[in-house]
């Protein structure tokens, strides 16, 4: 699972984040249809000067076009958090 932490920090990493966590909660969801391929859940937490003047949908979207090819896997489920830096 490490390796797809990783994997996410690198896409993310273009969006110059100041702050980044990225939590695995797949254990959260044991069982779960998406999950039983070995797809995963995450909860991004990020914080980046490109999100300014940005509205929170917008946000998202850059968060989503980093990670675009990576959904439906390895990554089933994403939770984001963003956050300016003003």
């Amino acid at each position: 699972m490490s390796d797809r932490i990783k994997l996410i920090e690198e896409r993310l990493s273009a969006l110059s984040p100041l702050k980044l966590q990225i939590i695995d909660d797949s254990h959260l969801h044991a069982g779960h249809a998406g999950s039983q391929n070995g797809a995963g859940h995450y909860t991004v937490i990020i914080q980046s000067a490109l999100f300014n003047d940005l509205s929170r949908v917008a946000r998202q979207r850059l968060v989503y076009d980093a990670l675009n090819d990576l959904i439906p896997f390895p990554i089933h489920a994403l939770a984001i958090q963003t956050q300016t830096t003003i």
